[in-house]
């Protein structure tokens, strides 16, 4: 890579990292997963810059590769681990402000959606995507973002409404 390329790698990579972090963590429900998923995925760009510099969109295209990334990361064994719920020691906290309860509530629903359906949900929901930008990055049929994010949604207001609204588990 020259100089000018890389000036202008470090650049586009300075001005989104934020975001990239931000939509990893609504994908995975973890910042340090989050920093992980970044990290490969700056890694790619670095190692490709010249034919994602080229693309049409380039955030969209650094959106897909992050995508690609956890959907990677969630297929590899040791991502099967679950945590539990029980502490070893519990600490008494205040309770934090009602919109970071809301905000808490929303992100452990979401994490009960499968990883396809999450992935539809934060493309299309959070980056505001548009249907064919989403199926462009999951690389699937519009339909099937359409349907992905009909059924997210209808998940998410189920979730909502029912009473034990904050188990952990995935819904199919």
């Amino acid at each position: 890579m020259n100089r000018a390329d890389e000036d202008e790698y470090r650049q586009f990579v300075a001005a989104r990292l934020a975001s990239l972090r931000r939509t990893a963590y609504l994908l995975c429900r973890d910042w340090h997963t989050a920093d992980d998923l970044v990290s490969i995925t700056i890694g790619k760009l670095y190692r490709h810059w010249r034919r994602v510099k080229a693309a049409e969109n380039v955030d969209a295209y650094v959106r897909g590769v992050l995508t690609h990334a956890w959907l990677d990361e969630r297929r590899r064994p040791w991502r099967r681990e679950r945590s539990t719920d029980e502490l070893p020691d519990q600490v008494d906290v205040e309770l934090p402000e009602p919109a970071l309860i809301d905000r808490e509530v929303l992100l452990d629903l979401l994490g009960q959606l499968p990883a396809r359906r999450r992935a539809v949900v934060v493309l299309r929901f959070y980056c505001d995507l548009s249907v064919e930008q989403t199926a462009a990055i999951l690389g699937v049929s519009t339909g099937t973002v359409k349907s992905q994010a009909a059924r997210g949604l209808e998940a998410l207001r189920m979730l909502m409404t029912s009473p034990a609204s904050t188990t952990r588990g995935e819904l199919s």
